[in-house]
């Protein structure tokens, strides 16, 4: 049955001097997708935007324009969203072909014209900004396949391996530590698990997006749920040929399912940044970031 959630997450700048003019660019929207639907989203800005424009990315994800030419000390954007999400079809076990296969099936060959899907694909395929190739990578993920393996089974086995390999450390990195030194220092956050598994794809030749949305977490039993206590989260799409896209989620070694919102995707998180601009002014600023993710119910 699919369930019903109710988000809420608050962005607060505020800054040591005054901010003459910002421009902002925000994947606070979620996707419309055939697993989800969004029933409300509503963005309130503080101070209001002087210029606003809705569209939609390169890559399909609702993108948001802002521009706020009002002094201000203190930026607040907050969203309000209410998602329901249907549990994904279960795969057969021989859902996807052998991953040597589907390589070769994106090569190129002469006189050969690729799908539209595959041509999609493709663009995931090369490196990114945050996702270098990398030796290391390309040796890490040859040591964990093997030849005969189904792209589901490669991928599912290389999360796996990331999750038993790397610890989760919210100290470890920060939003610019380069993947070397993920790979390196062996500890991380979501985001850097996913680039991780990413970057090891890639270096193979499969094609793998960033997700980038939210996780339904459980309080310890016997407590309370606070307010602002969920963070965003991310995990990774696997193009796994006729089978299509696959979400596994490296940090908490599983596939994605019900508990995980969409809200964009691209070739890796400086696509899909929550918020992203630039400003005049402002000097030092203080950043806080708050998320409650909370299920509301299962529809009938």
């Amino acid at each position: 049955m699919p369930a019903r959630y109710h988000v809420v997450h608050e962005t607060e700048y505020r800054y040591a001097n005054t901010v003459s003019v910002s421009r902002q660019a925000l994947h606070l929207a979620p996707r419309e997708i055939a697993w989800q639907r969004c029933f409300r989203c509503e963005l309130r800005i503080e101070p209001a935007a002087t210029y606003r424009v809705d569209e939609i990315d390169c890559y399909g994800n609702p993108l948001t324009r802002l521009e706020i030419d009002t002094p201000h000390d203190r930026l607040f954007v907050a969203t309000t969203l209410e998602v329901e999400v249907e549990r994904p079809d279960a795969l057969p076990d021989d859902a996807a072909i052998a991953w040597t296969q589907a390589v070769a099936n994106l090569g190129f060959v002469s006189g050969r014209v690729p799908t539209g899907a595959q041509l999609e694909a493709a663009r995931f395929r090369c490196e990114s900004p945050f996702v270098p190739f990398l030796a290391e990578l390309h040796a890490y993920a040859l040591d964990t396949f093997s030849p005969g393996m189904s792209l589901r089974a490669a991928a599912t086995a290389l999360m796996s391996r990331i999750y038993r390999d790397f610890r989760y450390d919210t100290t470890a990195t920060h939003i610019a530590t380069p993947l070397t030194e993920v790979f390196g220092r062996r500890r991380g956050v979501c985001q850097d698990f996913a680039h991780l598994m990413i970057g090891c794809l890639r270096a193979v030749g499969i094609p793998a997006r960033y997700v980038s949305g939210y996780l339904l977490t459980n309080p310890p039993p016997g407590t309370t749920k606070l307010v602002g206590a969920d963070a965003s989260h991310a995990w990774v799409s696997a193009w796994c040929g006729d089978a299509g896209w696959i979400d596994f989620d490296p940090t908490n070694d599983q596939l994605a399912g019900l508990a995980h919102i969409t809200l964009a995707w691209g070739r890796d998180f400086g696509d899909v940044s929550p918020l992203r601009g630039i400003i005049i002014g402002g000097g030092e600023h203080e950043l806080q970031v708050r998320v409650t993710v909370t299920q509301q119910s299962y529809s009938q």
